[in-house]
């Protein structure tokens, strides 16, 4: 699993196993590991959605989408996900092929919080930290 093959594995989180995969909650920020071949859209995102908004209540967060999986979002329902979490900074995704940054170039065009692709996990931590910090 991600934190076991990170050095995050050293940190406090809360694993959680939802409708669409495994979330992990660090202090700022947020890392998923969606199933592979989930579609996602603010219906199916629900539970993961109240998971965040009671763990980090107003406070500022990153989000990691650890794209290990290739998995679909309804870019229809970007405008709601926008509006629920005004208080995400960054978000951050892995990605290991050149498809998952072409898709999530496409993605930008459609999500308001600061955006940015990586290639490990250690590289998305530092940079969702530099920009939670930087928000408060």
């Amino acid at each position: 699993m991600i934190i076991t093959n990170s050095n995050l594995k050293d940190k406090n989180c809360t694993r959680v196993k939802v409708n669409l995969g495994t979330i992990f909650l660090f202090e700022n920020y947020v890392v998923t590991n969606f199933d592979e071949g989930v579609d996602i859209n603010y219906d199916n995102y629900y539970e993961v959605g109240m998971l965040m908004k009671d763990y980090f209540k107003d406070r500022p967060f990153g989000y990691i989408a650890n794209r290990s999986h290739s998995y679909s979002i309804d870019l229809t329902d970007a405008h709601v996900f926008n509006e629920e979490f005004p208080n995400l900074k960054a978000y951050a995704v892995v990605a290991y092929n050149t498809l998952t940054e072409r898709v999530f170039e496409i993605e930008n065009h459609f999500f308001k919080s600061e955006r940015n692709t990586f290639k490990t996990i250690e590289e998305a931590v530092e940079w969702v930290n530099q920009v939670i910090s930087e928000s408060n």
